[in-house]
């Protein structure tokens, strides 16, 4: 049974902690790796949470995050983005995902055009645009893409789970927007994941390329089962912990290491 890709996303929120993560993502078998360039825009604050009667920690593991952002000439995107690509021989995907997306870019869309071709211009394998970008966009950003770079068409919903029916038809109509179409759920229960496993199944036999996935409980089931399912890829992280689970994420050793235990060779 054949491998799905495994795409690591890489952690961090500057170019130094993200070439860090790069290194680690190689170190587990990662066939290639997501640069998130909104997050470098993003600054996380965490605090321990503190029992209210005598001020202690609650637990360890328990924080509350406030999310602070740069301005968008704080960033020396140029800089960042070379140094990042320059930290790793594994294939690269940039994606730059707008805050409607669920990300955390905080200028407009013009901006963001202009942050995706300086990503552009240092040739990566893959590059990600969303399939509701403004047609006249989209065509500018592709009129810079070379034959090495790849693009990746992206569905995310930050709405309700759809029907399988329709995830599937969300993925066949979005097709010709990219060489692989990647669809993204919030899931809120069992239930919804089930929904995107059963639009795996049903596309696995098609001739698109497309990897469909959750966040939420049961968004990693079609992770866990990419091989049974056909999919493309299998988005990934370096991150550990039981949270992931529940946010539908799944470490890249824990994947391969179910991967085996399900005999998916």
């Amino acid at each position: 049974m054949k491998h799905p890709l495994v795409c690591i996303t890489l952690r961090g929120e500057t170019a130094e902690q993200m070439c860090r993560d790069a290194q680690s993502a190689k170190d587990l078998g990662a066939d290639l790796v997501e640069v998130r360039i909104d997050k470098l825009w993003l600054r996380e604050e965490r605090v321990p949470i503190e029992n209210e009667k005598d001020g202690n920690s609650v637990d360890g593991n328990e924080f509350s995050v406030t999310q602070n952002f740069l301005g968008f000439e704080e960033v020396d995107i140029k800089t960042d983005l070379e140094a990042i690509s320059a930290s790793t021989d594994i294939p690269v995907i940039f994606t730059c995902r707008p805050t409607g997306h669920g990300g955390f870019f905080p200028g407009d869309e013009s901006q963001r055009a202009g942050v995706l071709k300086e990503a552009i211009s240092l040739n990566p394998q893959w590059i990600d645009l969303e399939v509701d970008i403004d047609p006249g966009i989209r065509e500018e950003i592709k009129s810079t893409i070379g034959q090495q770079t790849k693009i990746i068409a992206s569905i995310h919903s930050t709405e309700k789970t759809p029907t399988p029916s329709e995830i599937v038809q969300d993925v066949i109509d979005n097709q010709e927007l990219g060489d692989v179409v990647k669809a993204c759920y919030i899931t809120k229960n069992r239930t919804d994941g089930l929904r995107i496993f059963e639009a795996a199944w049903e596309l696995k036999d098609s001739d698109c390329d497309s990897t469909v996935m959750g966040l939420g409980p049961g968004g990693d089931w079609s992770r866990i089962h990419a091989p049974l399912l056909g999919q493309f890829m299998v988005y990934s992280t370096t991150e550990s912990g039981w949270h992931l689970a529940q946010q539908g994420r799944i470490n890249a050793s824990d994947l391969k290491t179910a991967w085996g235990l399900l005999e998916y060779a």
